[in-house]
């Protein structure tokens, strides 16, 4: 196919299109781009030019596939394999009292495995999408464990003063605060915070402050509740702070839904009390607060032996993995292959990945933990070792994203990797995530598949998808119209699949998964991120990038 347009032409015809919205960054490479009209290739399947070669072409998908046919249709159609973007994650499966439930999981699974295709498993340990709340149970840091709890009448099961023992009504503008009963309203024992809040114009409008507790500066306080509304909404929370300049921390965007569920954060004490407030203000709706809990996570931790709160994190691992419930287990000659480790890396320069070097979101997710933070380098080691005594024909995987950005982490997986080998764990591959751009540098997409190469073990792109708005620019909207931007996405995906199959040994190619299938559904999308970057358009119709992997695939 002719080559008709250099890269840095059509790059500069992209800074006109995102409207001088490209950073200052460095020269692209000069790598020729095909032209706008030679993308129309879409005859046969994806999965069908992959299989000549050994590879496994693979679409993820979620629980929605199970209610959408026309997603499942072209899933089954275009992949021999798919990758579950949630449901067999930790905190999908993991109840709070530590059971298991598998009740999407398995409705997914079986529906896939009724259209044809197969499943790669993922994941298996990973710092996010964990059920925290159980976890954290398990390492004594929250205040379900032997911690004291340091707020006065949490439970809100003593009345005084203007409502509650000590509970102080600040505002109550278009309120009523009052005591909540009955098991639709009470999260633990007989009486919960009830609150009316009419429409208001400010969040503290409504607002009840706690009594203050002693603290030790610079200790980690977490401080938890349940909360239930009847319409969901997102509230605030205000630490105040007895120090010099008498601080309040502002911690807004906590959710309360229908049902009662917690919410906890930690937050380090500037001075020697504090207390919290509720600010439940800003729109009509009624609330019920219960079970408020402040512990000293600090003095929890240093409390417990660290040698005991290792052997509770590895016994829940393992059960998580290989117990007789486990999830290798419950899959075991059904999932061919596992991600069982996540994203072990840390950005920057790449060392194992623990909560003191990861930058944690404020307000802080709910969802993460760290299992290193408690069993240090060897919990990818326990990880592999438990996959495989539950299912020792399965395929073993680590799994990382930016290596054809960070050479440093790059370097680090791959040594990572020889470390746990010489320790005895199996390995089979290393999966590699590409989540990029269309002007991602081509070289170091190369340098990494010849370093992951260089391993001798299989190779795997897991999760490839291309942004075509990676600046974020303000107001981008959904394609078409416009074909430079598509032409870029599809020459980038045409790069990736070639130098996969150009870079790494024929016996090496495991497969390539796309990490999705229809735009609007990409994980990608949020109110701040707004991006084209999969195959398939609104309309399920195929993108010039789907022609890009197409041919790609068929060497052309």
């Amino acid at each position: 196919m002719q080559l008709n347009k250099s890269r840095s032409i059509i790059a500069g015809a992209l800074a006109l299109v995102l409207a001088g919205s490209l950073p200052s960054c460095k020269k692209q490479d000069a790598v020729n781009i095909q032209g706008t009209g030679n993308y129309t290739d879409t005859a046969g399947t994806l999965k069908a030019a992959a299989s000549p070669g050994g590879m496994l072409f693979g679409i993820a998908s979620d629980f929605s596939v199970t209610s959408s046919p026309a997603v499942l249709a072209i899933t089954a159609r275009e992949a021999a394999v798919t990758t579950f973007g949630y449901e067999m994650k930790h905190g999908a499966i993991v109840q709070n009292n530590g059971s298991f439930n598998y009740a999407n999981t398995d409705a997914q699974f079986n529906a896939v495995t009724n259209a044809g295709l197969a499943v790669h498993g993922h994941n298996l340990l990973w710092y996010a999408n964990q059920n925290a709340a159980y976890l954290t149970t398990i390492v004594g840091s929250t205040g379900s464990s032997t911690a004291t709890n340091l707020i006065a009448n949490g439970g809100f099961e003593t009345p005084g003063g203007g409502l509650f023992s000590g509970w102080t009504i600040l505002n109550s503008t278009n309120t009523v605060f009052s005591i909540g009963t009955g098991a639709a309203n009470v999260h633990g024992g007989t009486n919960s915070l009830q609150v009316v809040a009419g429409a208001n114009v400010n969040n503290y409008n409504t607002q009840i402050l706690s009594g203050s507790w002693n603290t030790i500066v610079g200790h980690n306080y977490t401080i938890s509740y349940w909360i239930k509304s009847t319409t969901a909404a997102n509230i605030q929370i205000e630490l105040r702070n007895t120090d010099a300049a008498n601080t309040i921390k502002y911690v807004g965007g906590l959710a309360a839904t229908t049902s009662y569920n917690q919410v906890s954060y930690t937050y380090a004490a500037p001075g020697p009390t504090m207390a919290v407030a509720f600010d439940l203000g800003g729109a009509a709706n009624t609330f019920e607060i219960d079970d408020v809990s402040v512990i000293d996570a600090t003095a929890a931790a240093s409390n417990a032996a660290p040698t005991a709160i290792a052997t509770r994190v590895d016994s829940v691992l393992k059960l998580w993995i290989s117990g007789p419930n486990g999830i290798v287990t419950r899959y075991a000659g059904k999932v061919k292959a596992w991600d069982v480790v996540n994203e072990p890396m840390a950005d920057g320069n790449g060392a194992l990945r623990l909560s003191s070097n990861t930058t944690i979101p404020t307000p802080a997710p709910t969802d993460w933990f760290f299992w290193s933070d408690y069993l240090g380098r060897n919990a990818a080691l326990k990880a592999f070792q438990y996959a495989k005594a539950a299912d020792p024909s399965a395929l073993l995987f680590i799994n990382d994203y930016n290596l054809e950005t960070n050479t440093a982490k790059l370097d680090s997986l791959i040594n990572y990797v020889k470390e746990l080998q010489g320790k005895g764990a199996v390995i089979d591959g290393i999966g590699t995530e590409m989540h990029i751009s269309w002007n991602t540098s081509y070289t170091g997409i190369d340098a990494a598949f010849k370093a992951l190469a260089a391993t001798g073990l299989k190779v795997r792109i897991s999760e490839l998808d291309v942004k075509i708005n990676p600046v974020l620019k303000t107001g981008f909207t959904a394609l078409p119209p416009d074909a430079v931007l598509l032409a870029a996405q599809a020459d980038m995906y045409h790069y990736v699949v070639s130098s996969y199959m150009k870079n790494v040994p024929a016996a090496q190619r495991y497969g390539i998964t796309v990490w999705g299938v229809d735009d609007p559904h990409s994980w990608i999308n949020s109110p701040t991120m707004v991006d084209d970057p999969l195959l398939f358009d609104k309309n399920l119709a195929k993108k010039p990038a789907y022609s890009g992997v197409l041919r790609a695939l068929q060497g052309k």
